[in-house]
């Protein structure tokens, strides 16, 4: 019975994507003088809003084609959010309860999608206890912990099967540049940079991987000294950054890695909403910084190619965070000063 259930939700599962297509990967506008070529890989447009739906499907087939997910299964995950949102869907897709825990800082627009989608929300004060109570959580109900933070970089074929990294290159392969001279990526789980390093090295190319960190996470320091012990306090850039190095996160695969202050991710998510005509979330504005900081010291070795970074989700998310001027400024966000260094490099 339960192998009859797990072949049905499988196909579900897969019917949800073969429903869903492929995201758009946009021309974002640089002077043609530049001879280099922007791309946005638009994740916002997965049926839950996010580049984490990827990683949802991925967990929840994982689950189920290892036997941990049954007719009777409760899902557990811990998230910042947009994770959370995704299982919700999924879980309601497959007829099954969902429990996010989550800090209580997340956004409230988030919180709404995941209740929207039949989840529960578990709030807790401090982003490190997220881990022990999920799976605290799952172990008294009998569920199934999810645990992103350990499965991300596994739980998705890195070697193609319609993996981003597959994606953007299969959309690249008319363009001028079809073989980026360089990807950027935040890292929340670490499974889509850990996707995308190795699907690099397995195609021979080279194109680097740049993986962006927001201030405030581990990431960083932890590449650098090559220290997998290291803690931070935690991200205020909802969906990437973490006080702890996850085991997610290959950071054998990372050409580079560069840290992001909060205010240029909010200065770079303010200036590439206003270019685009609609608003992005704020890891999008870490990415672009990222991204930006590349091309100039590329125009400054007279390099010329393309870069690639992505979309994470959409900032209809963050009209109370991001977005709001009364919320930067108690939280001491100032993004003027990133927002000038962005209108220099364009008319430089």
């Amino acid at each position: 019975m339960s192998r009859a259930w797990a072949a049905e939700a499988v196909r579900r599962v897969e019917a949800d994507a073969n429903r869903s297509a492929d995201t758009h990967l946009h021309v974002f506008p640089l002077p043609a003088s530049w001879g280099i070529d922007l791309y946005l890989k638009d994740e916002s447009v997965h049926p839950t809003g996010s580049l984490k739906h990827r990683l949802a499907r991925s967990l929840v087939l994982y689950g189920l084609a290892n036997g941990w997910i049954t007719p009777d299964t409760t899902l557990v995950d811990a998230s910042s959010g947009s994770t959370a949102v995704s299982e919700a869907y999924f879980a309601r897709l497959l007829g099954l309860p969902f429990v996010a825990v989550m800090p209580r800082t997340t956004s409230v627009e988030k919180v709404e999608l995941i209740e929207f989608y039949g989840g529960r929300c578990h709030f807790v004060d401090s982003a490190g206890d997220v881990y022990d109570v999920a799976r605290s959580l799952a172990e008294e109900c009998g569920g199934h912990y999810l645990d992103q933070f350990t499965y991300a970089e596994r739980a998705t074929d890195w070697r193609g099967n319609n993996n981003i990294a597959e994606s953007v290159l299969d959309q690249l392969a008319l363009e001028r540049h079809p073989a980026p001279t360089w990807v950027v990526v935040g890292a929340g789980t670490g499974g889509t940079s850990a996707t995308i390093g190795r699907y690099l090295r397995y195609r021979q190319l080279d194109t680097r991987l740049c993986v962006v960190d927001p201030e405030g996470s581990a990431f960083f320091s932890s590449w650098q000294t090559g220290d997998r012990s290291v803690t931070a306090c935690g991200s205020r850039i909802e969906g990437i950054g973490r006080p702890r190095v996850e085991p997610s996160f290959v950071a054998g695969v990372v050409d580079h890695m560069l840290q992001v202050p909060d205010a240029a991710s909010v200065a770079a998510m303010q200036w590439c909403s206003r270019v685009l005509g609609r608003r992005v979330g704020a890891s999008t504005g870490t990415s672009m910084w990222g991204a930006l900081q590349l091309i100039a010291s590329m125009r400054a070795a007279g390099e010329v190619g393309s870069v690639v970074t992505l979309i994470c989700d959409g900032g209809e998310r963050y009209a109370h965070t991001y977005y709001s001027e009364p919320w930067l400024a108690e939280q001491g966000i100032d993004p003027a000063p990133y927002a000038a260094e962005l209108e220099a490099l364009l008319r430089s």
